[in-house]
C-alpha cells in the first residue's frame, strides 16, 4: 500500500465520524452457504443500512467534512440511486442545501425515497435520457453555483467512508480470511480493500462485476481506465463504463481478484436469497453471493465475508428478474413454431410434443391473418433443463418446424 494512499485516507476518523449516522450492519452467518461451499460464509448486511445500501457512509463522510463556507454554499450530485439517497440523507442530517441531478427515466419510486430522507433540504432535477446527460449538468450547475459537488466513488473522502465496512467486519470478524466485495465504480473495494490488507496484507480480496459491464475488469486487462462503449445496466448498483481513476489505482493494488458474473445467475441469486432467507436484496447486493460458485476452490476452508451492498430492489421489477433466472437456468425458451397445415397439429403440440412437467406460459399467433397454419411465438417452461433435448426431439419427430429465438439474440429482444 503505497504511502501517499494511508496518508489520505484515515478509516478509524471516518468510523468515528459516522458514529450515531449509520446503522452498523449486522455480520450474519450463514449455514446453508458455509455448507453447500464448505467454508464459513457471512453476509455483511448493508442493505439493512439507514438508506438500504452502503452509500450513505462515503456521502456523509465527504459532506460532514465540508467547512462553514462550503456548507453555507451546499452540494450538488449526480446519481440515479443510491448515492443520491446518501446524499439526500446527509444533506438533512447537516442542514446544508442539496441539489440533485437524477435522468428524466429514473423511476418515481427511487426519486420519492431521495426526496424523503431529504426533505425540505434537497431539490431534485430531473434531466437528460442518460447518466452521462445527468452529470454534465451537474457538473455545469456546481461551477456556475460555486457548489460542492460529491462524487459518487472517485474521491479520497467517499473511499474513505465506504471503507468503514471494513472497520465493521474486522471488528466483529476479526479473523476474517477473505472478503467479496461488489465492484461499481469501484469505491467499497478501493475503502474495505484498503483497511483490510493495512490489518492483514494475507487477506483474500475479490471484487466482482456484472458480466454486461466489466469495467474494472477492462481497466484490469489494459493497465488504466477504459471507458466501455455499451454496457448492460441490469445491475444498475454496479453498472458504470468507467471506473475512477483513483479507485483503479487502488483496487489494482489491493485486490487478489476480479471475477465476472452474468445477469441471470445475479437474479438466480436474488430469488434465492429472498425464498431461502427472507433477504431482499437489489441486483448489485447479490453479486457477492453469486459469484460463489467461481470461487468455491479459493475459498474452501476459509472465513469468508460477501458484502451485501443494498437493498434497493424496486418490486416491479420482479417479474424481469424471475424471466432472466429461468433464462439462465435453462428453464425457459422461446421458439417461432410453424404448425403442420393439417388439423389438430396444435392439439398434437400441447397433447404429445410438451413433457408433463412442461407448461406454455406464452402464445401469440405471428401470422394473425393465417391463424391454422401461422407461426407462433411459444414460450415454454421446463421443470428441469435437462427436459431440453427431449423436447426438441419430440418436435422434430412429429414434424413441426421451430426456431429456437434464445439463441438469437436479435430475435429474442425482437420477439420477446
Amino acid at each position: 500500500m503505497s504511502t501517499e494512499t494511508e496518508h489520505l485516507l484515515d478509516f478509524e476518523q471516518a468510523y468515528q465520524r459516522l458514529d450515531g449516522v449509520v446503522n452498523h450492519t449486522p455480520l450474519q452467518y450463514n449455514a446453508g452457504l458455509s455448507a453447500k461451499y464448505e467454508c464459513e460464509i457471512y453476509l455483511k448486511r448493508e442493505d439493512l443500512q439507514v438508506v438500504r445500501s452502503y452509500k450513505l457512509r462515503g456521502a456523509y463522510n465527504m459532506i460532514s467534512q465540508l467547512n462553514a463556507d462550503q456548507l453555507r454554499r451546499g452540494v450538488v450530485c449526480a446519481s440515479a440511486g443510491n448515492h443520491a439517497q446518501g446524499v439526500a440523507f446527509s444533506c438533512s442530517r447537516l442542514g446544508t442545501k442539496g441539489v440533485i441531478f437524477m435522468p428524466e427515466i429514473t423511476p418515481k419510486q427511487k426519486v420519492k425515497q431521495t426526496q424523503m430522507f431529504g426533505g425540505e433540504n434537497v431539490e431534485i432535477v430531473l434531466t437528460g435520457d442518460t447518466f452521462d446527460d445527468c452529470l454534465r449538468e451537474a457538473l455545469a450547475y456546481t461551477e456556475a453555483n460555486q457548489m460542492t459537488f460529491i462524487p459518487p466513488f472517485d474521491t479520497h473522502r467517499v473511499i474513505e467512508g465506504q471503507g468503514t465496512v471494513g472497520v465493521e467486519i474486522l471488528d466483529k470478524l476479526p479473523d476474517v480470511e477473505a472478503v467479496i466485495m461488489p465492484v461499481g465504480g469501484g469505491g467499497l473495494a478501493a475503502g474495505v480493500g484498503t483497511y483490510l490488507k493495512q490489518q492483514n496484507p494475507d487477506v483474500l480480496l475479490i471484487g466482482v462485476e456484472p458480466e454486461g459491464a466489466p469495467s474494472m475488469v477492462g481497466a484490469f486487462a489494459h493497465n488504466e481506465p477504459v471507458t466501455l462503449d455499451q454496457i448492460d445496466r441490469f445491475v444498475d448498483g454496479a453498472a458504470v463504463k468507467r471506473v475512477g481513476a483513483i479507485t483503479y489505482g487502488i483496487c489494482r493494488e489491493v485486490l487478489n481478484d476480479m471475477l465476472l458474473v452474468p445477469e441471470g445467475k445475479v437474479c438466480t441469486t436474488i430469488l434465492k436469497l429472498y425464498n431461502e432467507d427472507a433477504i431482499v436484496v437489489e441486483p448489485a447486493g447479490a453479486l457477492s453471493v453469486a459469484v460463489l460458485d467461481l470461487c468455491k476452490e479459493q475459498i474452501k476452508g476459509k472465513k469468508v465475508v460477501c458484502i451485501i451492498s443494498g437493498g434497493n430492489n424496486d418490486i416491479d421489477r420482479m417479474a424481469e428478474i424471475k424471466e432472466k433466472s429461468l433464462l439462465y437456468e435453462g428453464l425457459k425458451h422461446y421458439f417461432i413454431v410453424r404448425f403442420p397445415q393439417r388439423p389438430g397439429a396444435l392439439k398434437l403440440f400441447v397433447n404429445n410434443v410438451l413433457g408433463p412437467g412442461d407448461d406454455i406460459t406464452r402464445f401469440e399467433f405471428i401470422k394473425k391473418t393465417a391463424k391454422e397454419n401461422g407461426p407462433a411465438l411459444v414460450g415454454i417452461e421446463l421443470k428441469s433443463a435437462d427436459d431440453y433435448p427431449a423436447l426438441l426431439q419430440r418436435m422434430a419427430a412429429h414434424r413441426f418446424d421451430v426456431i429456437e429465438i434464445n439463441r438469437d439474440q436479435t430475435l429474442f429482444e425482437y420477439l420477446v
